[in-house]
């Protein structure tokens, strides 16, 4: 073995019990040196008759946090594989006791699994996330693991790709013992005291169940999953612990990977992974110390606000929720303390975390409260004039060296800051609604934005434990420029000939969450009507213009909240279909332009759609408003409902034929008119 390889297993002798730690920094995967070296280390310890058995931990901060990702998109297995290394932990002829603290995950929790005992610190994480990737559990996960939790709670946690702790995983029987301190001290007195008993999981039976338990479980997880190729092998694959001699089980579950890694799914999945760990760094910021934060002031305590305030208590940090008015205020501190008294009620949170949220936070209508934030965030209404007021009160009452942050969606956070006297200390740090629940934060640099203000937005968005992407100053910044252009094309197949609930459909059986339409019932098309009409005075008279949003708002059928908009949403279940009102507005609207309506099938709303957006990101890099393109493929996939195994219009865009992208994009141009640009995809394509 070279030194690189053997380094990355440490061992050494603790009397008769033989040490082996993982050493693979920084989250010790299971790369192919570990599983090497792993695999050298157990023979040794198998071979060697003064030593009664051995533990397996992981150096650092984690045990092993899952496998090297980027091995898994080879075309051909580097060996030994995973599995056959816990193979060798099984056939050893002494026990070995897994070790586990911070993380035990993918490969890592399979790897315990392997073990004969396993003992965790408290505060463990575990799980087998795999099928989030596109891919299964490949080295016994999918076998040993329901051999305690039954065929049904593996479902759900395979599925699902859930994380559980080390309490759960005790009450589960999938760890021994859960230890405050010394763990490796009584891992090792452990080793000692099973005396040469080995205890493969595989030799255990399953627990009794219902098969009509476990057939739900299956139906969920394929609802939830969206019965993509991962969740359907995930459930063949624990299934056959019940109905295969668990060698041949264990083939199967290997067979099926090697199936899967190599899916279109799996590499979408993989390019987000990897997309969203590199949206996170910033070069330029590097070395640049982001500013302490301690109290966030939040301005504004609507929906967004108090979603806000929410995020930055859960995050540890003290909240001042501020608003002009008594009623107002009440409202948002009455939407805080339902949130959390409701995941008390759910079995979500204890009590005792409620209340030391709560207690971090402050509601007032005092301006002058501001001075004891270290980062002020104002959530008042999309409208220009209403933030530069709000921005020049902020400027008068927060203190020096504060940051100042706008959660505009599509404003210019240059003019937003040229209300105050310190447009250095001004970002946008645009959130996404529900922001306690969606982890997308757009961190937007203003023209004279000082750096350790952009530091410590990106900083505070880690902190959130959201996503944050760093964005230029320009309409829309990145998600919403993009987005708005992919909802003019759809406005436009309406014109075509599509009704709403057809483009809605289409583009959700190719994997949104949501079509445009249903989104827009559920945002509220008053929102995009009002940026339409502060636009209208400078709107380009060629460009195509679809009025169907103007028509409704203007009949207040704004959406849900007003029981109507595309849809009806008067009844509970009323069906997802365009009702006669909205039918005649958009026949008028063909019949302005001269069209002659045609049924437009899924394959053109889809692509159309795909391809509106792959154009627009090469806008958006052409202008320098993403900093790299995979970038786009994050807001889009966690701020927007694309499809996550697409891995977002950027990826998708590379595994096309370049030649049709570009024909296909100059055709758009053609039925689009005045106004669509085919872009250079070079930047989106070669980078």
């Amino acid at each position: 073995m070279t030194e690189q390889i053997k380094n990355s297993v440490r061992t050494e002798r603790v009397g008769d019990v033989w040490l082996m730690q993982i050493d693979n920094p920084p989250v010790n995967a299971t790369s192919h040196e570990v599983r090497i070296a792993l695999a050298e280390a157990v023979q040794q310890l198998d071979a060697d008759p003064t030593l009664v058995g051995g533990v397996l931990a992981g150096s650092g901060k984690t045990f092993v946090a899952g496998a090297d990702i980027r091995e898994f998109g080879d075309q051909v297995s580097r060996q030994p594989l995973l599995g056959v290394v816990i193979d060798g932990l099984a056939q050893c002829r002494k026990p070995i006791v897994a070790a586990l603290h911070g993380f035990a995950l993918g490969g890592g929790f399979e790897l315990a699994l392997g073990c004969d005992a396993r003992i965790a610190k408290a505060g463990t994480i575990v799980g087998l996330p795999e099928v989030t990737l596109g891919i299964l559990p490949a080295a016994g996960g999918t076998q040993r693991l329901p051999r305690r939790t039954g065929l049904a709670r593996a479902i759900k946690l395979i599925c699902n790709g859930e994380r559980f702790s080390a309490a759960q995983a005790l009450e589960w029987g999938l760890v021994d013992e859960v230890v405050e301190d010394g763990l490796i001290d009584r891992a090792v007195a452990l080793a000692r005291s099973m005396r040469g008993r080995k205890r493969d999981l595989l030799d255990e039976p399953l627990p009794i169940e219902d098969a009509a338990a476990v057939e739900a479980a299956a139906q969920a997880a394929m609802r939830t999953g969206k019965a993509r190729p991962a969740v359907v092998a995930a459930i063949e694959s624990i299934r056959n612990a019940a109905r295969l001699p668990a060698r041949d089980a264990l083939a199967a579950e290997r067979r099926y990977f090697q199936e899967l890694r190599l899916t279109p799914d799996a590499f979408g999945l993989r390019h987000q992974f990897f997309a969203e760990r590199e949206s996170m760094k910033v070069p330029e910021l590097a070395s640049v110390q982001a500013r302490p934060v301690g109290t966030v002031a939040v301005v504004g305590a609507g929906t967004m606000g108090v979603g806000i305030a929410i995020s930055a208590l859960e995050a540890g940090l003290n909240v001042i929720l501020l608003e002009r008015d008594e009623a107002a205020l009440q409202r948002g501190s009455t939407r805080i303390r339902t949130h959390y008294a409701e995941r008390v009620a759910a079995g979500k949170a204890l009590p005792a975390h409620g209340e030391r949220m709560l207690a971090l936070l402050e509601t007032t209508l005092d301006w002058t409260r501001l001075a004891a934030a270290d980062l002020v965030i104002e959530a008042v209404f999309e409208q220009l004039d209403v933030k530069q007021e709000v921005f020049r009160i902020i400027d008068q009452h927060a203190r020096p060296g504060a940051v100042l942050a706008t959660n505009t969606s599509y404003l210019d956070v240059d003019k937003i800051a040229q209300a105050t006297s310190r447009p250095a200390d001004v970002l946008g740090l645009h959130f996404f609604s529900p922001a306690n629940v969606m982890k997308l934060l757009e961190v937007v640099r203003g023209s004279a934005t000082a750096a350790d203000v952009l530091a410590t937005g990106m900083s505070l968005g880690k902190r959130l434990k959201k996503s944050p992407v760093l964005c230029g100053n320009a309409f829309g910044f990145i998600g919403n420029r993009i987005y708005n252009v992919y909802r003019q094309q759809c406005e436009m197949m309406l014109e075509d000939g599509a009704w709403p609930e057809t483009v809605d459909t289409a583009l959700e059986r190719l994997g949104f969450a949501m079509g445009p339409f249903s989104v827009g019932d559920l945002a509220g098309l008053d929102i995009p009507w009002a940026m339409r009409k502060s636009q209208a005075a400078t709107r380009d008279a060629r460009v195509r213009y679809i009025d169907v949003l103007d028509k409704l708002c203007e009949l207040g059928r704004h959406g849900r909240k007003t029981g109507a908009g595309y849809y009806r949403h008067d009844e509970a279940k009323a069906p997802r279909v365009s009702d006669e009102t909205v039918r005649s507005i958009i026949q008028d609207a063909s019949d302005r332009r001269g069209i002659s309506r045609r049924e437009l099938g899924d394959e053109e709303i889809q692509r159309r759609s795909m391809l509106a957006m792959v154009n627009e990101a090469a806008w958006v890099m052409h202008e320098r408003i993403a900093m790299r393109a995979s970038d786009i493929d994050v807001v889009m996939v966690l701020g927007y409902g694309f499809p996550r195994w697409l891995g977002g219009p950027v990826h998708w865009a590379r595994r096309q034929d370049r030649a049709r992208l570009v024909e296909d994009l100059q055709e758009i141009a053609r039925s689009t008119g005045h106004g669509f640009d085919v872009a250079d995809l070079s930047p989106i394509l070669d980078q």
